[in-house]
């Protein structure tokens, strides 16, 4: 018997699981206040439902349900609620702003940032295409992260109908999609070797090879506008700019930045795409953008756009600035000599909303004092028939 846990998912012990919580807790009430509502979708679901969005067979945890059907665990959260939306809220007034906080499974390379259990926290609102919505949930994510206290947070917007658009007339699959990975993966040396080598026509080989410089802020979006002459992409730099300019409203310009090169490993992406992160980290924090079509494929056509966060890296980038909160020393170690009065005692206490423990080993005062500094409590209260005593506890 292996007493550990398998590759890829972790333990969370006492102070770290109520950390957890605590963020949990600040994170609904920022989606709530922007009118958010929790859903929550099964763990695992038919592997032909999760296979519409994206699904990997090498990523996805698959397995046989007892009647034979082909079952997988959620490997995101974004396709079960267009599930749910396309079938048990295709009647509910549009749009629909959905929020979510659960675990999710993929079959990850392990690495800091990257587990194959991860926790997950988002939003989808679905029913509007308008770049208002686009603009909404970008707001939404950075204001989110203001909140939580994480120090320059920055967040990059793009847009995918851009690099699609000024690749239309590239007749290799095989080009375009290895072009597409190596964006993916930022390989920016590999990139450029592949785009000089590759048989494309001279404009279009001219332009990619300037695509990773379009990023800054929205002077850019005329340099790419003007760039091309493919009508989609032009149509994808206006989209940005009128997205760009509904953000001036929130304030929150000056965190987002613009990053034509940007694209995503799901194709269900069809506009605007998002990624949030922090500079001095080698991952993002949170990422989405616009799907317009994800829905349609459970039989209701239903505009999206939305983004998750993933817990762990905020957890982890919180602790690495310094803003991981200390243990607090709270409640009270009760000593029941008088044992009825001390029970009616602490059931008051926790009416009161006060964290409180009753000793059963029959605990000294020396050792009530010891074991109520291990645990964190602020005092002992010692309790015999006739008489109540209180002893703040000192840390060391």
């Amino acid at each position: 018997m292996k007493l550990r846990t398998p590759r890829g998912v972790k333990d969370f012990l006492p102070n770290d699981a109520r950390w957890k919580y605590e963020l949990e807790q600040k994170i609904h009430s920022v989606f709530a206040c922007w009118s958010y509502q929790e859903v929550i979708t099964p763990t695992f679901e038919f592997y032909d439902v999760l296979k519409q969005g994206d699904a990997s067979a090498d990523q996805t945890y698959r397995f046989f349900g007892h009647n034979g059907e082909l079952l997988a665990l959620r490997s995101d959260l974004t396709t079960p609620i267009a599930r749910m939306v396309a079938t048990r809220l295709k009647d509910q007034p549009k749009p629909l702003r959905l929020a979510y906080l659960a675990n999710v499974f993929r079959h990850n390379d392990v690495q800091v940032g990257f587990q194959r259990e991860f926790y997950q926290a988002g939003v989808e609102l679905m029913g509007s295409g308008s770049p208002a919505a686009d603009a909404e949930a970008i707001a939404l994510a950075v204001t989110l992260f203001n909140e939580l206290g994480v120090k320059d947070f920055k967040l990059d917007i793009g847009q995918i109908q851009y690099f699609r658009g000024i690749v239309e007339d590239c007749t290799c699959n095989f080009i375009k999609q290895r072009i597409w990975q190596l964006l993916l993966k930022k390989d920016f040396v590999g990139y450029e070797t592949l785009i000089k080598q590759a048989d494309i026509d001279y404009g279009t080989k001219e332009l990619l090879l300037d695509l990773p410089n379009f990023q800054g802020k929205s002077e850019i979006l005329d340099q790419a506008y003007q760039s091309t002459e493919n009508l989609h992409a032009r149509a994808a730099v206006k989209n940005l700019q009128e997205i760009y300019s509904l953000l001036q409203g929130y304030g929150i310009a000056d965190q987002v930045n613009i990053d034509l090169s940007m694209v995503k490993s799901l194709e269900y992406y069809t506009g605007m795409v998002i990624e949030g992160y922090v500079p001095s980290l080698g991952f993002t924090l949170c990422s989405g953008g616009r799907y317009d079509n994800l829905s349609s494929q459970f039989g209701s056509q239903q505009p999206a756009v939305g983004f998750a966060l993933g817990l762990e890296r905020l957890m982890l980038v919180l602790e690495q600035q310094g803003l991981k909160p200390k243990v607090k020393q709270e409640g009270m170690l009760i000593l029941p000599y008088s044992w009825s009065r001390a029970v009616k005692y602490a059931a008051d206490q926790r009416a009161k909303g006060i964290r409180v423990e009753v000793d059963i080993q029959g605990l000294t005062r020396a050792q009530a004092e010891e074991y109520a500094r291990d645990k964190h409590f602020a005092a002992v209260v010692i309790i015999e028939d006739s008489t109540m005593e209180m002893l703040e506890v000192q840390q060391d």
